[in-house]
């Protein structure tokens, strides 16, 4: 998780109906970042993001702005 500590990690509330494509959002503990994982692999890799990378994509998917390859 790149030295990273990070908060309690959350999903959204809808998640739990679904087929288990979650991920979870969670801020780190010493800076100013954000954390999300697969909720399937606690474990596994986090890609963390600054407070306003990740606003801009919640932006950008609330705007219908991204597009499936």
């Amino acid at each position: 998780m790149g030295g990273y500590r990070f908060l309690t990690w959350r999903k959204a509330s809808r998640s739990s109906q679904g087929n288990g494509n979650c991920v979870e959002v969670a801020r780190a503990v010493e800076q100013p970042l954000i954390g999300v994982r697969d909720s399937k692999d606690r474990g596994g890799p986090v890609l963390v993001a600054t407070p306003s990378n990740w606003a801009g994509l919640i932006d950008a998917i609330s705007g219908g702005d991204l597009r499936r390859p």
